[in-house]
């Protein structure tokens, strides 16, 4: 994963993109990650390994946090609000954790504190377990960090993202 440019960038919102950055690199089948804020807007991305072939190889979508982690925000926001309408529906109370399974891949969609929302796009082959189990560890040192102030700093910093 190539980790955007910190530079800048407030102590905690460094140690929010180390956090991503460590839930790529160390969990295994974790393809992308996208931290998503209440209103739908991309905070934090990973770069999906699909960004990242050869020249001449790609998919011919555009690199960075408008291209496959773009993709990612907004269906990890789409998930978001279905759910929680359709928890609503049940009187199910509020929405923790979804999963999605599919025949090439998994996602999960996962609240934090603050009414953004962790997404994961991982490989088939993924233990579930242990994705939900270090998601729910970023969940928890994040909650807190994701002020206001910070989510206003990533926001901007995702914009100047080339």
């Amino acid at each position: 994963m190539t980790a955007p440019s910190t530079y800048g960038l407030s102590t905690q919102a460094r140690n929010l993109q180390w956090l991503l950055t460590d839930l790529v690199e160390e969990v295994p089948g974790v393809n992308s990650v996208a931290v998503v804020s209440s209103d739908g807007l991309l905070l934090l991305s990973s770069e999906p390994a699909a960004v990242r072939e050869e020249p001449g190889q790609g998919t011919g979508r555009p690199k960075g946090p408008r291209g496959a982690s773009a993709d990612l925000a907004t269906i990890v926001s789409g998930l978001g609000s279905l759910t929680t309408g359709a928890a609503a529906l049940m009187d199910g109370g509020g929405v923790k954790q979804t999963m999605v399974a599919m025949e090439h891949g998994s996602v999960f969609v996962m609240a934090i504190s603050d009414g953004s929302l962790l997404g994961v796009h991982a490989a088939p082959d993924c233990d579930m377990s242990v994705v939900a189990y270090h998601m729910a560890l970023f969940v928890g040192r994040a909650g807190h960090v994701l002020t206001p102030e910070v989510r206003s700093e990533l926001r901007q910093s995702m914009e100047k993202t080339p």
